[in-house]
């Protein structure tokens, strides 16, 4: 089974990442929480503080098939400014594992050089920020092993569409069944 990591800065968008976390564990693709602190605690854009499962000194990246960076601000300016999270980025993108990014996140993407020739979205605002790529108007894009959505609105949507990247559309259709939600 798949194993992603999520970056979980101070100042992110709560539900970009922890619908994310949610979606993840119900189809079984195990997914570890990973402050860019020193603390496992996080605390929101939106004040919601929640623990992650791991601070970033103590991963296994190499144990990883993925990462996730939720957006948000500061949240997308500290992930951006992480020196554990930009190798890890870029690590990944030259590996062919996953990157996935929601939001202003892309951005961290573009700033780390991963973008280039990639087709990519972000929100609205930061489309400059995807250096090297092609913007596209779309809730989520995904070119390769690169996953980028606009924002809250699309959390779920960006959510199914890593799942898609492991599992497939049978495994999309199974979990949104669960979740009630309609792809139509």
């Amino acid at each position: 089974m798949s194993k992603i990591g999520i970056f979980m800065a101070d100042g992110c968008e709560e539900i970009e990442g922890l619908t994310v976390v949610d979606i993840m564990r119900r189809v079984g693709i195990e997914i570890v929480m990973i402050s860019i602190s020193a603390k496992r605690e996080v605390t929101s854009s939106h004040k919601v503080t929640f623990m992650a499962d791991a601070t970033k000194d103590k991963v296994d990246y190499e144990a990883l098939d993925g990462i996730v960076l939720p957006g948000g601000m500061p949240g997308t300016l500290n992930l951006g400014a992480d020196e554990t999270v930009t190798r890890v980025v870029r690590e990944f993108a030259a590996a062919g594992k996953l990157v996935a990014a929601i939001c202003a996140a892309p951005s961290v993407l573009g700033q780390e050089g991963v973008l280039k020739g990639m087709r990519a979205t972000c929100h609205p605002g930061f489309e400059e920020k995807l250096i090297g790529a092609e913007w596209l108007e779309q809730p989520v894009v995904r070119d390769g092993n690169i996953i980028t959505s606009r924002g809250m609105g699309t959390a779920i949507l960006f959510s199914l569409e890593i799942v898609n990247y492991f599992l497939g559309q049978e495994a999309v259709a199974k979990v949104c069944t669960g979740l009630v939600y309609d792809l139509k």
